[in-house]
C-alpha cells in the first residue's frame, strides 16, 4: 500500500518554539529591588526595620507567595450558612492559601506593630511591610488593615480593651469559628454600610437597644441589617448603629460572651469583579450583643480614627499595586523584542515605561511621607494636620490613579496583558477597589473642603510642608502659586473641589520628589505632572529626560 503521509511525524508535531517571551518574574526580593521603598523608608524613620522589611521582602517576591496569591483568588470564598443537621452556623469558607497569607501578615504584625512597639518610626516600617504584601496578593490585607485600624477604637473603653486589644495585636492567627474567649489571636471586621444610605452613615436604621444601663461599655442589642459587612469571618465587628442619643459605635462580636452564637447572619456573598480572595456579606442583625464604645450619639467621631487608618492603607495598597504594574511591565520589555529591538530600547516604550515609574515613585513618596506623620502625630501639630488633610487628599488621588496605572502598565503587554494567566487581569479588576471603599473621590473631596473651612491651620500647615521645596525648580514653584490664588478663592468650592484635591497631591508629590534630591525623577516629574505639557495619560515626557535611568531606578532585579 502506498504511503499516503510521507512526512515524518516528528515534522508534523514541531510547529513552533517557544521564544521571545519573559521569563516568569518570581524570585525576586521587593524591598531590595525597589529603590525608591528603601530610600523612603529611610528618609521617613523606618530604616532600623532593614533586616524584617528584607525578609519579607524575600517572601512576598517568592515563587511561593505569588502561588498562594494565585490560589487565594482562584478559589472564591463559600458561604455556608447551615451544618448538616440544620444548625445555624455563618461560616465563610476560604482556599488554605488565603489562611497562609493572613498568617504570614499577622506574624510579621502587619496588623499591630504600632501598637505593640515604641521604636519611632513604627508606622513607616508597617507601611512598607504592607506595601509589599499588598503586592503578592491584596485581598487579604481587608481584614490585616481593619484589625490594625480598629485598635484605637476598641480603646474608647477601657473594659473592652482589656478583654480585646490583647487578642488582637497578638500574633497568633486563629481562623477557628468558635467563641473568642477562647482563643489567643483575633481579628476585626468592620459594618457600615446599609442598603438606603451608603457613605451617608447618619441615615443607618439599624436600632440599637440598651440591655441594661446605657453607657460605654455596657451591652446592647442591635436589630437591623448591613449591606456590606467585611471580612465576614472575623471575631468581632465595628458596627454604627442608632441608639438613643444618636448614631453610635458598637463592637459586635461573632459569639456572645455566654458562649452561644449571636444572631449575626450572613444572608449572601458579594459576587465582586475584584478583591476576590476577601469575602464581603450583607448581614441581618436579630438583637445581636454588642458593647457600645464611646459616648451615644459619638457614634461617627469615635470611628474617625478608624476611617483615617483605613483610608492610609488603602493610599498604601494603591501604591503597592502601581509598583507591582510597573514591575511587571518594565520586566516584560526588558525581555521582548519587537521590530527588531527590545521593547524597553525603543523610545516610544521608553517614554511609557518611565512615566508610569515616575507615577509609582510620587505615590510611594506621599505615602510613606503620611506614615511619618502618623508616627509624629502624637506630639507635633503639623504632623497631625498632614494626617488630617494628607490622608485624604492621597485617598482621593493615589487611588484614582491606581486603575489606569494598571491599564497603561498591562497594555505594554500587548495581548498576553489581558490574559487570565498573567498577573495583569487581577490587578486591573482590584485597582478601582481601593478608589471606592472607604469613601469614594467625592467623598474624599468633600472631606478636604471640610478641612480647609473648619481648620484653615491644618491646610496652612499642609501648604508649609508643600513650600519646603520653593526655589528648586521653576515649573513647582509656578504651580504653586497657581494652586495657592485657588485655594484663597471661595467661589463654587464644591464644584472645584477635584481640581482643588488633584492640586494639593500633586504639588506635596512633587515637593516630596524634589527634597530626596534626584533631579532626573523630580524634574521629570514636574514637567509632566505640573507644566503646560501635563495630562493624565501616559507617555508624556519632554525629551532630554533619561529614560533609561528612570526605569533603572525603578527596577533593578
Amino acid at each position: 500500500m502506498v504511503n499516503q503521509y510521507p512526512l515524518s511525524d516528528k515534522l508534523h508535531a514541531d510547529t513552533y518554539t517557544v521564544e521571545n517571551q519573559p521569563p516568569a518574574l518570581q524570585d525576586i526580593n521587593y524591598y531590595l529591588s525597589d529603590t525608591a521603598l528603601m530610600e523612603a523608608t529611610q528618609r521617613e524613620g523606618g530604616s532600623w526595620a532593614q533586616e524584617k522589611l528584607q525578609r519579607c521582602g524575600g517572601f512576598c517576591g517568592s515563587t511561593a507567595a505569588i502561588k498562594l496569591g494565585w490560589q487565594a483568588n482562584h478559589t472564591k470564598p463559600e458561604l455556608i450558612t447551615h451544618d448538616h443537621y440544620g444548625n445555624r452556623i455563618d461560616e465563610v469558607g476560604y482556599h488554605p492559601a488565603y489562611h497562609y497569607l493572613m498568617k504570614h501578615a499577622i506574624k510579621n504584625q502587619l496588623h499591630s506593630l504600632p501598637w505593640i512597639d515604641d521604636k519611632k518610626g513604627t508606622h513607616v516600617a508597617r507601611a512598607a511591610l504592607n506595601y509589599m504584601q499588598t503586592q503578592t496578593e491584596a485581598g487579604h490585607g481587608c481584614p490585616i488593615t481593619m484589625s490594625f485600624a480598629g485598635i484605637p477604637t476598641l480603646r474608647l473603653d477601657s473594659k473592652v480593651a482589656k478583654d480585646w486589644v490583647p487578642k488582637v495585636t497578638n500574633d497568633i492567627y486563629d481562623p477557628d469559628n468558635k467563641p473568642y474567649a477562647s482563643k489567643s489571636g483575633c481579628t476585626i471586621g468592620m459594618g457600615m454600610t446599609e442598603i438606603q444610605g451608603g457613605s451617608d452613615v447618619r441615615t443607618n436604621s439599624t436600632q440599637a437597644h440598651a440591655i441594661g444601663q446605657h453607657g460605654s461599655g455596657e451591652a446592647y442589642e442591635l436589630v437591623g441589617h448591613k449591606f456590606f459587612l467585611s471580612a465576614p469571618m472575623s471575631d468581632a465587628f465595628l458596627m454604627l448603629a442608632q441608639a438613643k442619643a444618636g448614631i453610635s459605635c458598637f463592637l459586635v462580636p461573632r459569639w456572645r460572651p455566654d458562649g452561644s452564637k449571636n444572631p449575626l447572619q450572613l444572608i449572601r456573598l458579594k459576587d465582586k469583579m475584584g478583591n476576590v480572595s476577601n469575602a464581603s456579606a450583607e448581614t441581618e442583625l436579630r438583637g445581636a450583643f454588642a458593647w457600645l464604645l464611646g459616648d451615644e450619639g459619638r457614634g461617627i467621631a469615635n470611628i474617625l480614627e478608624m476611617v483615617a487608618l483605613t483610608r492610609f492603607d488603602c493610599v498604601i495598597g494603591s501604591a503597592g499595586a502601581m509598583r507591582q504594574a510597573s514591575i511587571q511591565a518594565i520586566h516584560h520589555c526588558r525581555h521582548r523584542v519587537a521590530f527588531g529591538n527590545k521593547l524597553v530600547q525603543q523610545p516610544l516604550m521608553k517614554n511609557v515605561l518611565a512615566d508610569l515609574a515616575l507615577e509609582s515613585e510620587a505615590a510611594v513618596a506621599l505615602g510613606m511621607r503620611l506614615a511619618r506623620a502618623l508616627d509624629s502625630s502624637g506630639e507635633v501639630k503639623s504632623e497631625q494636620s498632614i494626617v488630617r488633610l494628607g490622608t485624604a487628599v492621597g485617598k482621593y488621588w493615589v487611588c484614582k490613579r491606581t486603575p489606569n496605572h494598571a491599564y497603561e502598565a498591562m497594555e505594554c503587554l500587548g495581548g498576553s496583558g489581558v490574559m487570565e494567566t498573567t498577573l495583569m487581569a487581577r490587578m486591573y479588576r482590584e485597582a478601582p477597589v481601593n478608589s471606592i471603599w472607604e469613601g469614594s473621590g467625592n467623598v474624599q473631596c468633600l472631606d478636604v473642603l471640610r478641612v480647609m473651612q473648619k481648620e484653615p491651620d491644618c491646610l496652612q500647615s499642609y501648604l508649609d510642608e508643600v513650600m519646603l521645596a520653593k526655589g528648586a525648580n521653576r515649573i513647582f514653584d509656578s504651580y504653586a502659586t497657581q494652586l495657592n490664588n485657588e485655594l484663597k478663592s471661595n467661589d463654587q468650592l464644591q464644584f472645584r473641589a477635584r481640581r482643588l484635591v488633584e492640586g494639593l497631591a500633586l504639588a506635596m508629590q512633587a515637593s516630596l520628589l524634589i527634597r530626596t534630591g534626584n533631579n532626573q525623577v523630580s524634574d521629570a516629574f514636574c514637567a509632566t505632572r505640573l507644566g503646560h505639557a501635563s495630562g493624565h495619560t501616559y507617555g508624556l515626557m519632554p525629551i532630554g529626560f533619561d529614560c533609561d535611568a528612570i526605569i533603572e531606578r525603578a527596577f533593578h532585579a
